[in-house]
């Protein structure tokens, strides 16, 4: 009997764990090909200076960053591991899903198939940020609706509260799809639940995790808000609504026809006008983000739900006739996939990528947050050279004499280089590099030893507080996003450099 009903159960999930697997696959063979993302540095350095908030971000991310240490160490593949489980249980949700639906092998595989061949899923589940933990976050929020949806059961209000509260505690974005779900229960089947006392329950719920950051929030003067405003300053500036909506279907361009399909289904289609909310939820998060310049990809979390629907319908839809359309859907699937597979994950080292859009004719396409167009994502600059740069620092701190390296400090413009330094510097017992860039403010010490300086990045200051400023190296790899940035050495103070700098730290923290 025992074997009889695991062979039922593998007969019936077979497809979805097939597609789990070679997820997992996917990712661990290439998590490794490239240096750590420059945004993966900072929510290490979170992980160290574990607090209810951040100047950027909630505060969960660092706790992701200090268990994937905790279990597999300080490697690259360890935390980036994470990610790419997300990613697997997300697939394994979808397929889910699409069983309670009542979507036989097809539907799954389809549905699965979308999500696993996603450029943008695939990039997001290598990258150890906030963004992919949000997608799964989304998706989970889906799925507990999708099941009060088909059950009515009022435990699930309960478990969406709890669900809410933490992804708020990964990423503010949540609130889009939160309004966006407020305003499709107003509107659709749903709403009967207004009557009740779960939906407040959940509310409560969802506010009590999220107070703990608030409180924080509040007590550091929000520094959301000034981080928001830098934001919209320097990146969202760029964003055209074209280039929003057009993108809405190229990061997902192997399976726009299925995810179309879903949308259909829910909005226009009979049989699936249960599940209409969720066609309601992505047009109000698509119109919020239309209306206030939202990246692209703050939508991506809406996209998995689609995929089920889409995987649904199409296998039902040519389940008799035409029942080829299947296989078109499927084929085209994976050609379109293996198409842009070295846009969608980083299979192919900088130069080899760089020669493959020269052939297909695609140089020079890949758009940045500063609206320009390079040879490669910005993504993968952004895993480029970070070892070379804490090489260089290194070999400035060892001209110094011991006693001179005992007076000097490191400074770094930014949180990647001041990240990165400090996560690969400890094989080389390099002091922890200060910064005044993001939640680095709140870690800096009070004072500071500066007859010696290494300093990271440009900063024309320097030949006011110091007789000797020496550009010891420059980042050599061209490949990189930061190519070119200059490692000073700096020495014979012309001020007391410490109250300079003490006065600095003071002014910005009051900011």
């Amino acid at each position: 009997m025992r074997n009889y009903n695991f062979s039922k159960w593998l007969n019936d999930w077979w497809v979805v764990i097939g597609f789990c697997l070679v997820k997992l696959i996917f990712h661990f063979l290439t998590n490794t090909n490239y240096e750590l993302h420059r945004d993966a540095f900072l929510y290490i350095e979170l992980g160290n200076h574990l607090d209810w908030g951040f100047h950027s971000v909630p505060p969960s991310i660092g706790v992701f960053a200090n268990i994937s240490r905790f279990i597999l160490g300080d490697t690259t593949f360890a935390i980036r591991f994470f990610p790419a489980v997300v990613g697997c249980i997300s697939i394994f949700l979808i397929g889910l899903m699409v069983k309670e639906l009542g979507g036989n092998r097809w539907a799954q595989g389809i549905a699965c198939l979308a999500f696993l061949t996603s450029p943008a899923f695939l990039r997001s589940n290598t990258l150890f940020q906030p963004v992919s933990f949000n997608q799964f976050y989304w998706l989970l929020l889906s799925f507990l609706i999708f099941r009060l949806i088909r059950t009515g059961k009022p435990g699930y209000w309960i478990w969406f509260g709890i669900v809410a509260g933490l992804a708020f505690l990964n990423k503010y974005s949540v609130v889009f799809y939160l309004a966006g779900f407020v305003l499709a229960l107003l509107l659709g089947d749903l709403r009967k639940w207004l009557k009740t006392w779960h939906p407040y329950a959940a509310a409560g719920i969802a506010l009590l995790i999220a107070l703990p950051n608030l409180i924080w929030q509040y007590s550091h003067q929000w520094p959301v808000v000034s981080h928001m405003k830098e934001l919209a300053d320097t990146q969202l500036v760029h964003v055209r609504i074209d280039l929003f909506i057009l993108e809405q279907f190229l990061m997902n361009i192997p399976a726009v026809i299925i995810w179309m399909a879903g949308l259909i289904y829910i909005l226009f289609v009979k049989t699936g006008k249960s599940f209409r909310i969720f066609g309601i939820l992505y047009l109000f998060v698509i119109l919020q983000l239309i209306i206030l310049r939202g990246k692209h990809y703050y939508t991506l979390g809406l996209y998995s739900t689609l995929f089920v629907f889409g995987g649904f319908i199409i296998a039902e839809w040519f389940k008799e006739k035409w029942r080829f359309v299947k296989h078109v859907v499927i084929a085209l699937n994976l050609i379109l996939a293996l198409l842009v597979l070295p846009i969608s994950l980083p299979v192919l080292n900088p130069d080899q990528f760089i020669r493959f859009m020269n052939k297909i004719g695609m140089e020079k396409s890949q758009r940045w947050e500063d609206g320009e167009y390079y040879d490669l994502p910005q993504d993968y600059a952004d895993m480029i050279g970070w070892n070379e740069l804490t090489a260089i620092v290194n070999e400035a701190f060892c001209t110094l004499s011991k006693e001179q390296q005992e007076k000097c400090s490191i400074f770094a413009n930014n949180y990647g280089e001041a990240g990165s330094v400090n996560f690969f510097g400890r094989k080389y017992g390099l002091p922890t590099v200060i910064s005044f860039n993001d939640s680095y403010i709140f870690w800096a010490p009070d004072s500071i030893h500066a007859d010696y300086v290494i300093k990271i990045g440009d900063d024309p200051n320097l030949y006011n507080l110091y007789h000797n400023v020496e550009i010891f190296k420059r980042l050599s790899n061209p490949h990189a996003r930061q190519y070119g940035t200059p490692v000073y050495i700096c020495s014979d103070q012309k001020i007391d450099v410490n109250a300079y700098y003490q006065a600095e730290l003071k002014e910005l923290r009051s900011e």
